[in-house]
């Protein structure tokens, strides 16, 4: 049978384990959300350049 000393420690480790993956899982997820609005700033300026452009050709 399992001490309860070797119990405890078995459930710190595993506690431990899980909030190590959240904290991974959360800076991937963090991560993945700033790339996605820098490449959209990228594309709404490089979409007012090109209205910009077209304004004055229109001109």
């Amino acid at each position: 049978m399992v001490s309860r000393k070797r119990l405890a420690d078995i459930g710190y480790r595993t506690f431990s384990a899980s909030m190590m993956l959240l904290t991974v899982y959360g800076g991937y997820l963090c991560a993945i959300r700033g790339y996605r609005y820098w490449q959209r700033q990228k594309q709404l300026k490089l979409a007012a350049i090109s209205q910009d452009l077209d304004a004055v050709k229109a001109d």
